[in-house]
């Protein structure tokens, strides 16, 4: 059931991206950009315009997992707010009489108190239940609920039983809304009114991919700062907070952290890391399938991690730190190849990176993939001033 695939990829759209910025041409020529920018001392890119939010990059895992939480989080209303789990003697009423669209709808809101076995199968099946009936009561069972608590609670003892249904109505308010402003008014309202809730580091996930969507950094990293706090294993909230951390717009409005921010970076891209193989498994998912799964996860934090070694390399006063390029092309080609859907911005600053350590081809080539991926973008006008440059410099 599509409702309890928390990181399955879905069609989403209408996602506004945060813009990158060059790093690589100040670099090799020395030359600081014009406008008040180039008095930033951690300014080191040619000049772009970082605040603009202009331009569409396709949709990210972390979108998708938001957006599947919401459907979780949905599910687990409607089960909370049923009077009973159906028993197997009343769904096998239910199927005989009732048409299979409706016992559908009724099995995934209320939950069922069994477990599907071969034997349930068997007399479900011999009362006329079709395949999407028995998949339906397969996963509303306590296996499957009690996996779904864990996604979004952590792996706790504490259930989802535990939580009130007012909270629960409340989040279910949050993850169904679509007006920006209105569901960040809703997240504030209810920080405020559960301080303690279960599902408050949650609750400030969907705050804070709602100010990505808005363009405002210093939100997202607000926000996820929050839900962290409550929650360290929020994985949501971490690749949302490691991906706006080395943004070059964040940086330079906090110069004089700059050090103490990449570090927060790396360690939580590090932990962020270490979680990714603790991703449950979903019932019935084949091997293949998981695998595929966690390495599109562990892609999301490849991407930042990349950014973040590049704006090392870049800010060593004596020059680019060729080390920390090696490490910044490993982690952006890490990024690019174990997801089936590239950022073309990851793409853009293994650009840069190759740019800065001498490799005019890969450079060009990666700016190429970038502007491909970026078609009608922004990222793809800056990607093809790039390959102009890197000619010039091979030349």
């Amino acid at each position: 059931m599509k409702s309890t695939r928390i990181y399955a990829l879905s069609r989403l759209a209408g996602f506004a991206a945060l813009v990158i910025c060059s790093s690589a041409l100040y670099a090799q020529t020395g030359q600081a950009p014009a406008g008040p920018q180039s008095q930033d001392p951690y300014y080191h890119g040619t000049l772009c315009p970082t605040d603009r939010t202009d331009y569409q990059a396709p949709v990210t895992q972390t979108q998708t997992q938001i957006r599947d939480q919401a459907a979780m989080g949905r599910q687990l209303q409607d089960q909370m707010q049923a009077p009973v789990l159906m028993t197997e003697k009343e769904l096998t009423r239910e199927i005989r009489s009732a048409p299979a669209e409706a016992v559908i709808k009724e099995v995934k809101g209320r939950g069922v108190d069994f477990e599907m076995t071969p034997g349930i199968e068997k007399k479900l099946r011999k009362a006329n239940a079709s395949d999407e009936v028995i998949e339906a009561a397969r996963q509303a069972g306590p296996k499957v609920r009690d996996q779904i608590a864990k996604m979004i609670l952590g792996p706790s003892p504490t259930g989802v039983q535990d939580i009130p249904r007012d909270q629960a109505r409340g989040f279910s308010a949050i993850t169904g809304e679509l007006d920006p402003d209105k569901e960040i008014a809703l997240v504030d309202g209810f920080a405020k009114k559960y301080p303690r809730s279960l599902l408050l580091s949650s609750v400030y996930s969907f705050g804070a991919n709602t100010y990505q969507q808005k363009g405002d950094v210093e939100k997202v990293v607000d926000y996820t700062g929050k839900s962290l706090k409550l929650k360290p294993d929020n994985l949501t909230s971490l690749i949302l907070r490691i991906g706006m951390l080395p943004m070059p717009q964040y940086l330079r409005n906090h110069a004089a952290d700059r050090g103490k921010i990449l570090l927060e970076a790396l360690n939580d891209a590090n932990r962020a890391l270490q979680i990714i193989p603790q991703i449950l498994k979903q019932p019935n998912e084949a091997d293949a399938v998981y695998q595929k799964r966690l390495a599109e996860n562990a892609s999301e934090i490849h991407g930042p991690l990349g950014t973040v070694y590049l704006e090392l390399a870049t800010g060593a006063p004596a020059g680019p730190d060729k080390a920390e390029l090696v490490k910044a092309e490993r982690e952006l080609t890490t990024a690019v190849t174990t997801s089936s859907h590239p950022d073309p911005r990851d793409y853009y600053r293994m650009g840069e990176a190759y740019g800065l350590d001498g490799k005019w081809d890969e450079a060009i080539q990666a700016f190429r993939k970038a502007g491909g991926l970026g078609q009608g973008t922004l990222i793809k006008t800056y990607a093809d001033e790039q390959i102009d440059q890197m000619k010039k410099r091979k030349a």
